[in-house]
């Protein structure tokens, strides 16, 4: 059973982070969670000029905005979640954005973090790099991430539910939470294995091009599949499995886009050089361009 007391919700004021506060007032009230909204000032370049800039400081230096206007306006935000009797809290510091959402989903003790991301453009994908793709590497809850492609309104509890697994750690727990949530929301459950396929390795792609071996290899993992489901998962919410070839995220998105996913979970598996170069070639791939919000957990 998912037990989620507290979120935090990280704002940047953007229309993005609107919409993923949205998701987070619906997933507070329907786990009658508390809502804590944080937004994290970028101290200014220079904010501490040299002694030989000091004659012109005032000049040059950007204004430090106006906290208690910064506070002001995160509370305005949070209006629809305190109109729908969810307790709030608001947070304003300063420093590396992920930094800091980290260390207040540690203190708080948040049992989610929901934030926005900026899609694939330009300084948008710097600023996915750079603060979403930090606090999905390191968190150790859940992370949902809303996607500005989103294709519909904000609605929880989701109905269709879709869950990647690739049977490292990370995924099996991405697995049992998916499991989790079916199971309170009454929805529907796809779990997904996707064979890697044409994979780098010469040898194999000749053995995969082979139409038996390929079919002993789908069989395999369908067994594996089947193998994660016990008899009370299967009575209460009755899920499907499902393996493809492919690029795994190619395959993971098209299988949202068929079954009309309104949460894709998945596993996250780290930060060492491995894991960063599968996080880029999949995660972060269905992170960026899911057009509905994609939950991860990291082992």
């Amino acid at each position: 059973m998912v037990d989620i007391r507290e979120i935090l919700c990280p704002i940047d004021f953007s229309a993005t982070s609107r919409h993923a506060l949205e998701h987070a007032v619906l997933s507070a009230r329907w786990y009658g969670a508390r809502l804590t909204a944080v937004h994290v000032v970028h101290a200014p370049l220079f904010a501490q000029p040299p002694i030989i800039a000091v004659g012109f400081a005032e000049a040059t230096s950007p204004a430090l905005p106006d906290r208690r206007a910064l506070k002001q306006e995160l509370r305005e935000w949070l209006l629809p979640a305190d109109r729908a009797g969810i307790a709030t809290d608001v947070i304003i510091d300063d420093g590396d954005a992920a930094v800091q959402i980290l260390e207040h989903a540690g203190s708080r003790k948040a049992d989610l973090i929901v934030m926005g991301t900026h899609g694939l453009s330009g300084f948008e994908r710097f600023m996915l790099g750079s603060v979403a793709e930090k606090v999905l590497r390191k968190a150790k809850v859940p992370v949902m991430t809303v996607p500005p492609a989103a294709t519909s309104a904000a609605r929880v509890p989701y109905t269709h539910l879709l869950c990647a697994v690739d049977f490292s750690e990370s995924s099996l727990a991405a697995c049992r939470f998916a499991v989790s949530l079916a199971k309170e929301a009454d929805a529907n459950l796809t779990i997904l294995h996707v064979l890697d396929w044409p994979p780098d390795d010469e040898l194999l792609t000749e053995q995969l091009n082979e139409p038996e071996f390929r079919r002993l290899i789908e069989d395999r993992a369908s067994t594996r599949l089947e193998g994660l489901l016990t008899d009370d998962i299967r009575v209460w919410c009755k899920p499907r499995t499902r393996v493809a070839c492919g690029k795994p995220y190619q395959q993971i998105l098209e299988a949202a886009d068929r079954d009309r996913a309104d949460l894709i979970v998945m596993g996250v598996r780290g930060r060492n050089a491995l894991d960063l170069t599968l996080f880029g070639s999949t995660t972060n791939q269905v992170v960026r361009r899911a057009a509905c919000p994609v939950l991860t957990l990291r082992q």
